[in-house]
């Protein structure tokens, strides 16, 4: 039987996170609703939970552009997929290695890690590395290399929970059986760590959906432009329309009136977050588990 001081407490917790909930969901049900306003109304009235007027007219200029979006699409997800799991293997293979007390020089190669955190080289430093020494300008690998790879806070979670939720009990007995490192890692520890794999993969797997960086740095609209992804070709057609609005009075022969300057941004943004409110809900369990790093100790 529950106290009555432990009932009091979660009924302010269950109250306390309803309110963060509803902060969270409220500015997001907003812009769905502002995505099928009308733009003459919303221009006049503000965006609002109960527009005077609704249209579609914002869908409908992005579906008019749908033959460049669907290309882009393709490549975003080529570019998530494959960047999120070369990812994992990267992060995963260079935290097993810190886990390993064993490692030769390991304390020095933790502190590099954790010094990365700290400091780095800036912007121009990194695309001069990228663009002069490595080549990958205009290239599919311009979108999956700089700054997404890896980052140490990742694999300072990874390495914490090698070494604290994986029995090294089991790691040892493999040794003795004869079992190599490797065999070691693909057939004990990372069965043993789809938690803390699918949390990283999910936060590696947005950064590579919502990033549009790269792409603006490293593809030129010449040469890279097979390359743009969902990110870049929103964030185009959102420049071509604000630069459309701004400019009507001096271009002839173009007509703006009908272009929804002001909803079409929100249904930008509303197109570029649908598919991982779809996927989010499949990697939500892993994502709960990986946050308790730590939690099954010897």
């Amino acid at each position: 039987m529950k106290g009555k001081e432990t009932i009091r407490w979660q009924i302010y917790a269950n109250a306390a996170m309803t309110v963060l909930t509803l902060l969270a969901l409220i500015p997001f049900i907003l812009l769905i609703i502002a995505s099928f306003t009308d733009n003459q109304w919303a221009t006049v009235n503000g965006f609002s939970f109960f527009p005077g007027k609704w249209s579609m007219e914002a869908y409908k200029y992005i579906a008019a552009s749908w033959s460049t979006i669907g290309k882009s699409y393709l490549m975003t997800i080529i570019v998530t997929a494959a960047g999120t799991a070369l990812s994992l293997v990267v992060t995963a293979a260079f935290a097993y290695s810190l886990s390993d007390t064993r490692l030769p020089g390991g304390r020095f190669v933790n502190f590099l890690c954790v010094f990365t955190m700290l400091f780095g080289g800036g912007i121009v430093a990194s695309y001069y590395t990228w663009s002069q020494i490595f080549h990958i300008r205009n290239t599919i690998f311009a979108l999956i290399f700089p700054g997404l790879l890896m980052n140490a806070f990742n694999v300072i979670l990874v390495k914490n929970y090698f070494t604290f939720s994986v029995p090294a009990s089991l790691k040892e007995a493999a040794r003795i059986d004869g079992a190599g490192e490797l065999k070691i890692f693909a057939s004990i520890v990372l069965p043993l760590s789809v938690p803390i794999l699918a949390t990283i993969g999910l936060m590696t797997g947005l950064m590579y959906w919502n990033d549009w960086t790269n792409g603006l740095y490293y593809l030129n609209q010449r040469d890279g432009s097979k390359y743009y992804t969902i990110q870049l070709i929103l964030n185009q057609m959102n420049e071509n329309i604000s630069y459309l609005s701004k400019n009507a009075s001096q271009m002839a022969g173009v007509s703006v009136g009908s272009l929804p300057a002001t909803t079409v941004r929100m249904a930008i943004a509303v197109v570029g977050v649908l598919p991982v409110l779809v996927i989010y809900p499949f990697l939500q369990k892993y994502f709960v588990k990986g946050i308790t790093l730590g939690a099954v100790k010897e």
